[in-house]
């Protein structure tokens, strides 16, 4: 482990829709590399997020090496995207449409899930939203395993990205 954290040269980005894990898998992987966390939609909130998120993404990609979780639209915009495949590492976390509606579930949080079913609302946007997320640089499937699985998935993709 400590091979890989000494070539992370900059921060580890995830990406992928509400409920892919970004929140928790994130902190998991923190702790595992030893990193700081920044969760930015907990963090700022969805309003102050949404009006300043390419601003902060900016900042924070210029800063310390970090686990960083975007919202689930933060990588949709082409600048946010090309900014964060060029300064960071993105992951996309990629899950099944009944995870998610499972998952997003346990908070009433997200506001784009109260304008109807929500198994519909997500696979919309999975479909809206796959070829941009296909983007980062790694893809991670996850499933309704346990996130522990998934930082470790993650783990490996970088130790074979950086040859650590």
């Amino acid at each position: 482990m400590k091979k890989l954290i000494e070539h992370l040269d900059r921060p580890i980005v995830l990406v992928g829709l509400m409920g892919a894990g970004k929140s928790t898998v994130g902190r998991r992987l923190a702790r595992r590399l030893g990193l700081p966390f920044v969760d930015l939609f907990e963090r700022y909130g969805e309003h102050d997020f949404r009006d300043g998120e390419r601003r902060l993404v900016a900042r924070l990609v210029n800063g310390d090496v970090r686990v960083i979780a975007t919202g689930g639209g933060a990588f949709l915009d082409p600048r946010t995207r090309e900014l964060l495949n060029e300064r960071a590492i993105t992951v996309w976390l990629d899950a099944p449409i009944d995870v998610l509606a499972e998952r997003t579930t346990r908070r009433d949080n997200r506001p784009l899930l109260r304008k109807g079913n929500r198994t519909d609302i997500l696979s919309r946007l999975s479909v809206e939203r796959r070829d941009r997320y296909a983007e980062a640089q790694i893809h991670i499937r996850s499933g309704g395993g346990a996130h522990g699985d998934v930082v470790e998935a993650i783990v490996s993709a970088l130790r074979e990205r950086f040859g650590a």
